[in-house]
């Protein structure tokens, strides 16, 4: 478990790790907080400050991390924070800035390329600057926002088959937008009811074939679409009565279709696509206020599983 910083709320945003997570004891996994970004060498059980190199004077938070689909070809680091982005060749002990768009964004979202080590593609989505695009390994950086209405990117996701259909998503405080170019251009999804603020985003690892989306919203619970964002329909109505701050499905989705929710603080997962829900490892995280989750192989039994909590701790599960 992280240690506790001096801050009073240092939420943990969001986890990074290879694919592999969970198998032997090293693996290197990132954890992106309000006090800046931590690593881990030992699978998330204990944890160290990554910007000791750059010597900083004050803290930096950060809101946002991704690693390429294979580190063990490409060991670099991205994150993004408070008036940049930052990139690692290295596995994250040493850094350097990136070249972006004046004024400098407020980094909110990172996704990175399936096909990363050949295209060397990632996006960026930003609080009031919309949505950066890389070609270049994220060296460089320009600015997409053809047809985005809504500059305030609140979340992003990426298609699995993105080499081939080129499809990204964006979530904002008005609803969700789609780019079928690689981020060149936007238009908007349309949702039921009108605007949605869009919270999270997951997107099905069989989407090339099978066109699953998922939306959490901060109002109006937790939204699913079967046909690219065509048509939409409200999952677990009863059930959804705050903010889905994110969403997990498993990787075998659809197959198994298993999802697990960030409902406000708590976490709800379902087995049947959403048809039923229950609270997730209650006995374990009982009184615990959570803020991010990560399980890239799943959250039945026997997977592991970071969960980090509002109080800038992790905890492996």
């Amino acid at each position: 478990m992280t240690p506790k910083t001096t801050l009073e709320e240092d939420f943990v945003y969001q986890f990074a790790a290879p694919k592999e997570f969970g198998k032997g004891g090293k693996t290197v996994c990132f954890a992106a907080r309000a006090s800046g970004l931590y690593r881990s060498t030992n699978s998330g059980l204990t944890w160290q400050p990554a910007f000791a190199s750059l010597n900083l004077q004050e803290t930096l938070p950060t809101l946002a991390v991704t690693i390429p689909p294979n580190p063990e070809e490409d060991p670099s680091v991205f994150v993004g924070c408070n008036g940049g982005i930052l990139r690692s060749s290295d596995s994250g002990q040493n850094w350097e800035s990136t070249q972006l768009p004046s004024p400098p964004p407020v980094v909110s979202a990172l996704v990175i390329s399936p096909n990363f080590v050949q295209d060397g593609i990632l996006f960026a989505g930003t609080l009031e600057d919309g949505v950066l695009r890389s070609t270049d390994r994220g060296r460089h950086w320009v600015t997409w926002n053809f047809g985005l209405l809504d500059l305030h990117i609140l979340s992003l996701v990426i298609s699995p088959g993105f080499d081939t259909d080129e499809t990204i998503f964006a979530g904002t405080p008005s609803g969700i937008f789609r780019s079928t170019n690689g981020g060149r251009a936007w238009r908007e999804v349309l949702l039921p009811g009108g605007f949605r603020a869009i919270l999270s985003l997951a997107i099905s690892p069989d989407f090339t074939r099978e066109a699953t989306l998922f939306a959490g919203t901060e109002k109006h619970g937790l939204l699913r679409t079967r046909d690219g964002g065509q048509t939409w329909k409200r999952v677990g109505k009863p059930v959804f009565t705050k903010p889905v701050n994110a969403i997990l499905l498993d990787p075998g989705y659809p197959r198994r279709p298993g999802s697990l929710v960030l409902h406000g603080s708590a976490l709800l997962a379902s087995w049947d696509d959403g048809e039923t829900w229950e609270p997730w490892r209650e006995a374990t995280l009982a009184g615990k206020d959570i803020a991010a989750v990560y399980a890239p192989k799943g959250f039945g039994p026997k997977k592991r599983i970071l969960v980090g909590l509002l109080d800038g701790a992790v905890q492996r599960i």
